[in-house]
Formats: structure tokens, sequence, C-alpha cells
């Protein structure tokens, strides 16, 4: 550490899309807000690698990318395979499971054992592979950000998924008990909720104290509402980045046809990619809903603000949320919100959008019929998202990252 109390941080991020799930959102905005505050930070990334802000020196670590289409679970050339990660990458994939997390934080120990001297402490996010237990030998303190446990997403996975298919399931989620053990040697863990905290407790079980709530941010250089954008009659917006129980698309699909039923006129428009198939594809021809549904992907930040401006709702029909970006933006934006009240979604919203409960499509569908026929209560809710999502930003993110840092240094 800097005489003047200014930190070196290495923030590792096994992967980093900028366009999918909210990771490399978070790489990108905390890393930024870290270096406006005055410190270094240096991200170390496994592919796809993030999108940061001008100045801030990314490490790329090369690895398999053994899921990437358009050849997901491809058989990688001899010559690609140069050390232990690439063998455990390979072999944990052809096993059925997931190994990136474990691949990744072994070439990243590599990295910070050769650079120990280049860094003060050590920021995992969400990782939580066997090589972070490395970190500390090399006389660095180490914490990790967890969005949410990934343990809810194998449960909700494998509850969902056919009889037959569930024991491949369990195979592809076999990391989880790697990171219920290496999250149970952490001095710290950063969370974005309460109701992340306590799901942290139950599935890692890591005891409160060593937990730090920290709400993430908002841009609102970039979210943020515009009095003069149209609003596209009956338009719901939803954002849906990965098939999944998860997100609880089908639940919300289910809720349109009962919209369309009761003679409502919508239009769903998804930000995501189904997969051949898959649950939501399979969801919308069971419920004949394919001509009012259709999907946006990859769009830039103000592509998607300019579609949150064009949609009379927003909705995050999820099973649960360790935070919700997606809500969180919706209210940025002015746009009227109606989620569910799993996980975080009630301390996030509050009073600013409709709460039904999750896996409800009839409560979902009241919900989106009183918010397309109500005017005045859309404008109400509007203004109280836009208040309310004042109070996300990732300025505040960074500087309470910033004491989590401080109370792991102090602790080594």
């Amino acid at each position: 550490m800097s005489g003047d109390g200014l930190l070196r941080i290495a923030l590792l991020s096994y992967r980093g899309n900028p366009r999918a799930g909210g990771q490399g959102v978070y790489v990108r905005q905390l890393s930024r807000e870290l270096r406006a505050l005055g410190h270094h930070v240096e991200v170390i990334s496994g592919p796809p690698y993030p999108m940061l802000a001008e100045g801030i020196p990314l490490t790329g670590l090369r690895g398999l990318d053994l899921f990437a289409e358009p050849n997901p679970f491809r058989t990688p050339a001899l010559r690609e395979l140069r050390g232990i990660p690439d063998w455990v990458e390979f072999a944990g994939m052809r096993r059925g499971g997931f190994p990136e997390p474990l691949a990744f934080s072994l070439r990243a120990l590599a990295v910070l054992a050769r650079r120990r001297r280049d860094f003060d402490i050590v920021h995992d996010n969400q990782c939580l592979g066997y090589g972070l237990l490395g970190v500390p030998a090399l006389g660095l303190p180490v914490l990790a950000t967890v969005h949410h446990p990934v343990a809810i997403d194998r449960d909700l996975d494998v509850a969902h998924a056919v009889a037959e298919r569930r024991p491949a399931t369990l195979r592809w989620y076999r990391f989880t008990a790697m990171q219920r053990r290496v999250a149970g040697r952490l001095n710290r863990i950063i969370t974005p909720s309460l109701a992340a905290k306590h799901a942290i407790a139950h599935h890692l079980r890591v005891p409160g104290d060593r937990v730090d709530v920290v709400p993430v941010g908002v841009d609102h250089t970039v979210f943020r509402p515009d009095p003069a954008a149209t609003r596209v009659p009956g338009r719901i917006v939803s954002t849906a980045s990965a098939d999944v129980p998860l997100k609880g698309l089908d639940t919300l699909i289910a809720a349109g046809r009962r919209l369309l039923d009761a003679g409502r006129r919508f239009e769903l428009v998804v930000v995501g990619t189904p997969r051949a198939g898959g649950a939501t594809a399979t969801a919308l021809a069971d419920h004949e809903l394919a001509d009012r549904v259709t999907f946006r992907t990859g769009l830039s930040d103000v592509d998607l603000v300019d579609l949150l401006r064009s949609a009379e709702i927003a909705c995050v029909p999820s099973r649960y949320e360790g935070f919700s970006l997606p809500a969180a933006e919706a209210m940025a934006c002015g746009t009227p919100l109606v989620a569910t009240d799993a996980g975080a979604l009630p301390e996030v919203v509050g009073p600013a959008g409709l709460l039904v409960p999750p896996d409800d499509p009839d409560r979902l569908a009241d919900a989106l019929g009183r918010l397309l026929t109500e005017p005045e209560l859309r404008a109400g809710l509007a203004a109280e998202g836009i208040a309310r999502a004042r109070g996300f930003t990732w300025r505040r993110c960074a500087e309470a990252t910033v004491a989590g840092y401080r109370r792991s240094v102090s602790a080594c």
C-alpha cells in the first residue's frame, strides 16, 4: 500500500462478457470507480473479456473457451493443452462439468505468484476456485464478491429438469462444492443484498460477520429518464440473458397468454437469446405466443436504454435475484416495473413497483394488466423508481468495497 493509503488491486473475473449477464458490467463499472477514487486497478480475466474504461489495464488469461459458440463442447487440439489448467478445463468438460472457475483460478494464481509485489489485495468476482486458496501464501489478502450462490441456480435447474436430465445437471454443477469450500476459507465476502447474505450463510456456510452487504450501482450518465421518449403502447420489456429457470421467463410467457385471453393487447421484447428447443421455445409454442414475443441480443447500453424508454412496463419475473441490475436500470429510466418478491427484489424495488410471488402467472398477469390499463399508476411508479434508483450508484459501491479491502488488509 502506498503512503497515501491508495491500494493496488487485482480484480479477477473468470468471465467478463460485456453483453450477457452482470459480471462484465460489475467489473467494468467497479474498476472505473475504484480508479476514480485514486486506486490502481488491474483486471485479470478469462474469455470473453470485459470492456473496460480507458486506462484500466486488462490481463487476459488465455482459456480454451470450450463452451463458446459456434462450436460448444469442442475437442481442443493437442497444441492447445499447454499446462495443467488446460488439462483441468478439458477433462472437466469431458466429464460433463463446468471447469472454467477452477481452471481460471489456477491460471490467475500463476500470474499473481510472478507479480505478487505489484498488488496489495486480490478481489475475486464470483469464481471461488481452488487457486484462490494459494493467494494468502503469496502474502496477499484475498476477498470475493458473491452476487448469489450458484447453488440456487443448481437447485432450480434440477427441479425443472426432466428426470433423465437430472444426473447430467448435477454433474454440470459439481463446481459448487468447490465454491462452498473456498468461500468458507476467505476472510471476507462482498454481496449486493441482505437476501444474498442470508443465502450465502445457508448455501456457502459463511458466518454473517464475514459478509459485507454492498449494493451495486446504476450508471446514471446512461440510464436516465427522457421525457421526450415515446412509449410504445402495450410494450413490455424483460431481460433474461440466460434461458434458465432462475429468470422465470416461462412464468412471464404463461402470464402473457392470460393477458391475451383477457383481451389485453401487448408485445413482449426479451433482452436475451433462447436456446433452440429450450424451455422458452417450448413455452412459446405451448402458449401460442411466438407472434407476440421478440428477442434482442448484443445490445449496447445506449440501445438498452432506448428499448427501456420505449416500453410501458419492465418486468422481472425471476425465481431468485441477488440484486437485479435490470430492475434498477429500468427504474432509473423511469419505466414502471412489475417484479416478483423473490430474493433481493423487494430490497431493490421497494414501493417503486408492483411485486407478485414467483411462479404465479395469474398474479403476474393481473399486475401487468393493471399497469397496461392505468396510466396514472404507471406515472406514479415511474416517479418512485427514478427517485429510488438514485440511491444505487457505482461510486457508493466502490467506496464500500474499499472499506472491505481495508478490513481484509488489516486482518493479515
